[in-house]
């Protein structure tokens, strides 16, 4: 009976088991384990190392965002992320090459997917541009009250994507950073001092003189109207029906609605008292007897 190593397959085998059983096979064999083990412990070096400086980068560029007086904790975590991942891809990449992989065309690709992936998120980035710019210049800080994008109220919060305001009766508006950013905007918080204005009617028989006197008594009552700038009492336009005087007067900016509120009913009771006439509007009618 044939033995099985005796066959021509038999045969073969053994002669497999000697050429890797050679020397010099065994040396080629362990010389190849021992470069890639070398390459795998540099490669694992390397990333180790590379994620270590990530981080470090993240936390370098977040403390000088923190430094910056303008800037927001929110875009210091938004330019730390960037810059971490930017270096994890660096670090991806020369591990790749380490092991011989052209990363050539993995950076194209890796480019072309960034082309696409921006192009279908180009109105959200569009809204985390003007996040960033919103953030960095500061038109207007939490609790400012503010007019944009058609829209009033006290800002709540802003972040990448939104701004959030408070209306008048604290309904919660959500503005996405697009619209504020790309629109004007009207910061009624962001100066110390406001012009409160009004126009008081009175008829065409008072005497402006006494009229004027009689509001600016009403304005020197009042403490919380500012010396500086000076406020304005003058005849601005003789109306239809009235002799229109403009009031102007500097209140500090939190003072204003109540200095309006308090005014307005101060000069209505003043006028009642010194007699001077608030005129309504009047309409004639002429009317033709038939014949």
């Amino acid at each position: 009976m044939q033995s099985p190593n005796e066959g021509p397959g038999g045969a073969g085998l053994i002669n497999d088991a000697r050429e890797l059983l050679n020397p010099e096979t065994l040396a080629a064999l362990m010389q190849t384990g021992v470069s890639w083990g070398v390459t795998a412990i540099g490669a694992l070096a390397v990333l180790v190392i590379g994620l270590w400086i990530a981080g470090n980068f993240r936390k370098a560029t977040q403390a000088a965002v923190n430094r910056a007086p303008n800037l927001d904790a929110t875009l210091a975590n938004f330019f730390g992320s960037i810059v971490y991942y930017l270096v994890v891809a660096f670090v991806i990449i020369a591990v790749l090459s380490m092991f011989g992989i052209q990363t050539t065309g993995l950076a194209a690709l890796i480019g072309a997917a960034g082309l696409a992936i921006g192009l279908a998120l180009q109105g959200t980035l569009g809204h985390v541009a003007s996040g960033v710019m919103l953030l960095a210049f500061r038109p207007f800080r939490i609790g400012d009250w503010v007019e944009v994008a058609g829209q009033s109220g006290s800002v709540r919060e802003i972040n990448l994507f939104t701004t959030e305001l408070a209306s008048a009766d604290n309904k919660k508006i959500i503005v996405p950073n697009g619209d504020v950013y790309g629109t004007s905007i009207v910061n009624y918080s962001a100066y110390p001092t406001r012009r409160v204005d009004f126009v008081m009617g009175i008829s065409y028989g008072d005497d402006i003189d006494a009229a004027m006197a009689s509001l600016n008594a009403v304005i020197d009552a009042e403490p919380r109207a500012l010396a500086d700038p000076a406020r304005q009492v003058v005849v601005g336009e003789l109306g239809d029906s009235s002799v229109n005087i403009i009031v102007r007067v500097w209140v500090k900016t939190p003072d204003y609605w109540g200095v309006k509120f308090d005014l307005t009913k101060a000069f209505k009771q003043r006028f009642d008292a010194d007699g001077i006439t608030i005129p309504f509007p009047v309409r004639t009618i002429y009317t033709q007897a038939a014949a």
